[in-house]
């Protein structure tokens, strides 16, 4: 990956959170519990998704920055949802998303590019590295502030 690609990805990595919170402004009780659709996410549900993944993106970046040819281990989002109580409130799965993310980022700054080769085997996909880790995770915040979106839009036309 060419460094001008990384330092656009970093900084769409950074400015995830910014694009959740505005997605977030202003939602109602009544937005945050409805579901688009039957098998879709509420949007408090994106946000302890978010949270949850969050915790885990950072734990991988970490593993793969600070073991050598670490394991990374894959998780069922959908059993996460079922099981972590996902009906909880929302407002602190919203601020440790920002500051694990802001945490991340700030690591991200400071890699070498001998860091940004290193790999690990990821137990779903196999070959999994750094420069892996932030093409997947760079538009993830982005991709749920839409789907934030499209709850909240569906629910005001309910």
């Amino acid at each position: 990956m060419e460094a001008d690609e990384r330092k656009k990805l970093i900084e769409q990595y950074r400015h995830g959170y910014e694009a959740v919170a505005e997605a977030l402004l202003k939602v109602t009780p009544e937005e945050l519990d409805s579901r688009p659709a039957p098998n879709k996410w509420s949007v408090r549900q994106i946000v302890h998704h978010l949270a949850d993944s969050e915790m885990i993106a950072a734990a991988r970046l970490r593993y793969l920055i600070g073991q050598d040819r670490p394991t990374i281990h894959g998780y069922d989002q959908d059993e996460f949802a079922r099981r972590l109580y996902y009906d909880r409130p929302h407002e602190v799965s919203l601020e440790l998303f920002r500051l694990v993310r802001q945490s991340t980022a700030d690591i991200l700054d400071r890699l070498t590019p001998a860091e940004w080769i290193r790999e690990g085997t990821h137990t779903e996909v196999g070959r999994y590295g750094v420069e892996g880790w932030l093409k997947t995770y760079a538009g993830h915040a982005h991709k749920h502030a839409t789907q934030i979106r499209v709850a909240r839009d569906a629910a005001a036309k309910k």
